[in-house]
């Protein structure tokens, strides 16, 4: 009567193609990881915009760069002080870009500028180190 059971050779075959498939697959999927932190930060800033035009709309102006986007979460206690301000806020919390790097807001309360510096963190670059301006799209 024969065992039921693989034997060693049909086991070593099996983590073979296995191995083959994971190295032929990885290099796509992980290739692809700096272009999806490139679109989760375009969301992020699209995410805090509809804030800021909220915030606008509650105050008549946007937060300028000495509230900062911290006037989205918590009521801002420096000047000019809003008109009306929600209670719960306009965001939970202020996002990090896909880095970790803090986000680049600048408002003089009539228009605003929000970037990220992208992978290298640092003003300019290419592709994934370029920045990404909410004036871009």
């Amino acid at each position: 009567m024969r065992n039921k059971g693989f034997t060693l050779l049909e086991i070593l075959v099996v983590v073979m193609i296995l191995g083959l498939l994971v190295s032929m697959v990885a290099p796509r999927i992980l290739g692809r990881t700096d272009e999806a932190k490139v679109i989760k930060a375009m969301a992020d800033i699209k995410a805090i915009e509809e804030g800021l035009a909220l915030y606008k709309l509650d105050s008549g102006d946007y937060p300028t760069s000495e509230q900062g986007l911290a006037a989205l979460v918590e009521e801002p206690t420096v000047r000019p002080l809003p008109r009306r301000w929600r209670a719960d806020g306009y965001l939970d919390r202020i996002p990090s870009d896909p880095w970790d790097n803090e986000l680049l807001f600048a408002s003089d309360g009539k228009s605003y500028v929000l970037r990220s510096f992208g992978a290298d963190g640092e003003e300019g670059g290419e592709g994934v180190d370029s920045d990404i301006d909410s004036r871009d799209f």
